[in-house]
């Protein structure tokens, strides 16, 4: 590259820099105006596309280009020299894994007509030299199977000498395309297996747009679009005013508490418009954006994400992570609850190990006019540290569990003070916004505690003399049941810092605090409501103190309360509960039910609706039918 055109390039980013707007991750929140015409909506998500185009290319360096970055180039059109030769570089050192295989195809596909043959072709000779780890998790095998279906589209033909798989490109073709329906088959029939990811979500969005891109199939490329739209309404159905609450099958220690800080919000952004972004678009989300006006939102879930009916209780089925060992099911099902009100939502599962690290199995979340920064949430959990558990899921040895964990990434798992992940110990039951969480862990188990999250952004904590904690969230009254004694340690989250032998971490007081019940046989119990349903927060005080309630915790926790909203709740450790003399019969739940989804176990359907706006996605038929209901 000569000199006059390098310093063109550099005077260009400055002049970029300079007309960039702030970034959405920056700038004030979201006003959240429902759009009425796709007019309207769809010039909002053009412009939040341009938004990440315009901030990636405005502060890039010519001298360091990503794979993100250069598609957004090539689609861009510029700066295809310099693209050229990154290329060339980056492929003499290819990565391995999902996380290089989709980034590549990206590039491979983006530049088919912009990049020279010499940088196409290192692209491809990297598929063939480099072995490609296909991971352990589900949404590792998603973006591992896209990748590889759409690379053996795009070089049909093939002997085996030229993959490193050493199978032919038909071969290579069959065997993903065999994956990604049965992936499909299992999501629409029995639920995903890492339902609701707080960051996750993207490395099952983006393989899904490449397909919808870029699949030379029809079917398969239909499929994909579908998927998004499951993806996407489950999204929508499961956010409060865009941010993604519990449960969680997937999460990590900061967007445990920090409910907004998720690549779920840059989604939501990106979607819906209704709450800013995280910082640098998500990270991974470049990768949706490169792609993102090849796909248009439908009217329906839109709508269910931002023009809210009140008080929506959603019950739902998922799935656990797949079983390898010491377990008659190999995955197990999930029965989600959901109840969305104006000010805050409350969301469970019946308990149980689904992920053994990362799971979140319970929490009320209220509303923030500003989410960043905030601790919007409430929860409790025991701090369950297990091989054996961990032996469930993995196949690794067992001796550098479960500390191992701690050193890769998930630094949490082996504290008592952490507030993240599941616990066999743990039964949970809800009813509409009234969560009981009961514990019966077994002596001898490491952390023989519960732990409470409190958040700094709390105010009016109060410690009656009932037993009851008494707080406010926003607009949301809480009150905390701890069944056993308590005391209160300080909150530290994890800082990561450099380090030459991998991760390596830092804690740092956040301000909120943890509620530690150090007792074996323990319980939580959390009721919640909106403030303006009370003439104070006194009034709320004693609505709450005045509610009957029994509990005892040996010879096993049990709980006989009625809540605000006048339901008699009988729930003990291990036993159904039972609401207002009636046993809950999960086995009748449904894939979705609720009033915006609604889909029937093994069904391969959802119904999406919102007011008289209606669309069926048909995975038997690979039809989409949407219609105006009278």
């Amino acid at each position: 590259m000569t000199f006059p055109r390098l310093l063109c390039g550099f005077l260009g980013v400055t002049l970029a820099s300079a007309l960039v707007a702030q970034p959405s991750y920056e700038a004030p929140p979201p006003d959240r105006t429902v759009l009425q015409s796709r007019a309207e909506r769809q010039a909002a998500y053009q412009a939040r596309i341009n938004e990440v185009y315009d901030w990636r290319i405005s502060n890039a360096d010519p001298k360091h280009l990503d794979l993100a970055l250069i598609c957004l180039l090539l689609n861009r059109n510029q700066w295809i020299d310099e693209c050229n030769a990154a290329v060339l570089e980056m492929m003499q050192k290819p990565g391995t894994g999902p996380f290089w295989m989709f980034p590549s195809v990206y590039v491979a596909f983006s530049g088919r007509d912009k990049l020279s043959p010499e940088a196409l072709a290192s692209i491809r000779d990297a598929w063939r030299t480099t072995r490609q780890l296909r991971g352990d998790t589900e949404n590792h095998w998603v973006m591992y199977y896209a990748a590889l279906y759409l690379m053996s589209e795009l070089y049909p033909n093939e002997s085996g000498e030229t993959w490193y798989t050493g199978n032919s490109s038909e071969h290579n073709l069959a065997e993903a395309r065999g994956w990604l329906l049965d992936w499909m088959d299992l999501t629409t029939t029995i639920g995903q297996g890492e339902y609701n990811p707080t960051h996750y979500i993207g490395e099952y969005a983006i393989p899904m747009l490449m397909l919808a891109t870029w699949a030379e199939d029809p079917a398969m490329k239909q499929r994909g679009r579908m998927m998004l739209d499951w993806l996407f309404a489950d999204l929508a159905n499961a956010t409060l005013q865009g941010v993604l609450r519990g449960p969680n099958s997937r999460t990590d220690d900061t967007s445990v508490i920090e409910r907004w800080n998720a690549l779920a919000s840059f989604f939501s952004w990106l979607m819906f418009g209704n709450t800013p972004p995280t910082a640098g678009y998500g990270g991974w989300g470049n990768y949706f954006a490169v792609l993102a006006d090849q796909y248009e939102l439908p009217e329906v879930i839109y709508r269910v994400a931002v023009d809210r009916q009140p008080d929506a209780l959603q019950r739902d089925r998922a799935r656990t992570r797949r079983y390898w060992r010491f377990s008659d099911e190999s995955m197990p099902p999930v029965y989600k609850t959901q109840y969305i009100r104006r000010d805050y939502a409350v969301g469970s599962h019946q308990g149980r190990v689904s992920d053994p690290i990362q799971s979140h199995v319970w929490d009320v979340t209220w509303a923030e006019p500003d989410p960043r920064g905030k601790h919007n949430t409430m929860f409790s959990l025991h701090p369950h540290s297990s091989g054996h558990v961990m032996q469930m899921f993995f196949s690794n040895y067992i001796e550098p569990m479960p500390r191992g964990v701690s050193r890769e990434g998930k630094p949490s798992y082996d504290s008592p003070d952490k507030l993240l992940g599941c616990s066999p110990y743990e039964k949970v039951f809800q009813d509409l916004d009234t969560v009981i969480a009961l514990y019966d862990i077994p002596p001898g188990e490491r952390f023989g505690q519960v732990n409470g999250f409190f958040s700094k952004d709390l105010v009016n904590v109060t410690e009656d003399d009932s037993g009851w904690i008494f707080a406010q969230g926003g607009n949301a009254y809480l009150a905390y049941r701890p069944l056993a004694s308590y005391h209160w340690e300080p909150h530290r989250n994890y800082r990561q810092v450099p380090s030459d032998r991998g991760y390596a971490f830092e804690r740092d007081p956040t301000g909120s605090r943890i509620l530690v019940s150090p007792h074996l046989q323990n319980g939580t119990i959390v009721q919640a409501a909106s403030a303006d349903e009370f003439e104070s927060f006194a009034a709320f005080q004693a609505a709450i103190r005045a509610l009957p309630l029994e509990f005892s915790l040996a010879p096993k926790p049990t709980v006989k309360l009625t809540t605000l909203r006048g339901k008699q709740v009988a729930f003990a450790y291990g036993e159904r509960p039972v609401v207002d003399g009636v046993p809950v019969d999960y086995s009748q739940w449904q894939l979705f039910g609720g009033p915006n989804l609604n889909a029937e176990v093994g069904g391969r359907k959802l119904t999406i609706t919102h007011g008289r706006l209606q669309r069926v996605l048909d995975f038997n038929t690979l039809t989409i039918a949407d219609s105006i209901l009278p």
